[in-house]
């Protein structure tokens, strides 16, 4: 057998496959460009470290399970001008979820909030970090859900757990039964633990009569707005806008 012939079942076994697909390509220009034996070296191994790399972030992306790939790069700031860009940049370099601090998206329905808390999630997700997403009634029925099965602690731990956890539209219906008390528990829990990025059609002083009992609003509301980004996005509706029709129409043509 030859050289490269005799490497295939060792990278198998240290599961180097990005070695395995660049190993005669890299060698042949070793030879051509007389590259020196690190610098080869160098650019084989880094050919790994970015499969590795990409790898992972398609796991961190599929385990967010955004409902859209969404990315600032595909925003219209322009439409809106009104909308703070800048606050917006500053959530993307995702400082805050470094230093586990909250961010709250509110503004009218129609004008990006969903589309900025996804594409913020996914430059989580690029820096590494792990990320939920979920509207706020789909985290309400799993969890109400979860009583009659007994796996209630297992599924809140679910929102526990993830670096970044975004809660899409909170408020659009209103919280029933045990559903305040889930959404304190997933609060109080995440405090300087984690961060979490909610959007809401409603202002802030209207998130405070989600909870029944006014303790329970001031306990919740206090540590969600600790220290935490607040972002108000005015404006018109993008979604039925003749822009989002032309992007749409585009994106079904390719």
């Amino acid at each position: 057998m030859g050289t490269i012939d005799d490497l295939v079942p060792t990278l198998k076994k240290l599961r180097m496959s990005g070695v395995m697909e660049t190993l005669q390509l890299r060698q042949k220009q070793a030879v051509d460009d007389e590259l020196p034996y690190e610098e080869f070296l160098y650019r084989l191994l880094n050919d790994e470290l970015e499969r590795r790399e990409g790898k992972h972030l398609q796991s961190r992306l599929r385990r967010a399970c955004f409902e859209h790939n969404k990315t600032l790069e595909d925003f219209d700031f322009t439409f809106n001008p009104e909308i703070p860009k800048n606050k917006v940049i500053d959530l993307a370099t995702c400082n805050f979820v470094e230093k586990k601090r909250n961010a709250i998206l509110v503004g009218k329905t129609g004008v990006g909030k969903s589309h900025v808390a996804q594409a913020i999630g996914h430059r989580a997700c690029v820096a590494g970090y792990s990320t939920l997403y979920c509207t706020a009634s789909k985290m309400m029925s799993t969890l109400r859900a979860s009583r009659a099965d007994d796996s209630y602690e297992r599924k809140l731990a679910q929102y526990f757990s993830p670096d970044l956890l975004i809660i899409d539209d909170l408020g659009l219906t209103p919280l029933q039964g045990e559903a305040p008390l889930d959404l304190y528990e997933v609060i109080r829990h995440r405090y300087e633990r984690g961060s979490i990025v909610i959007t809401s059609n409603r202002d802030i002083e209207e998130l405070y009569p989600l909870f029944p009992d006014k303790l329970l609003a001031s306990a919740a509301m206090d540590r969600l707005l600790d220290d935490a980004a607040i972002i108000v996005m005015k404006g018109d509706t993008y979604r039925n806008s003749s822009r989002a029709k032309k992007a749409r129409q585009k994106e079904a043509t390719n």
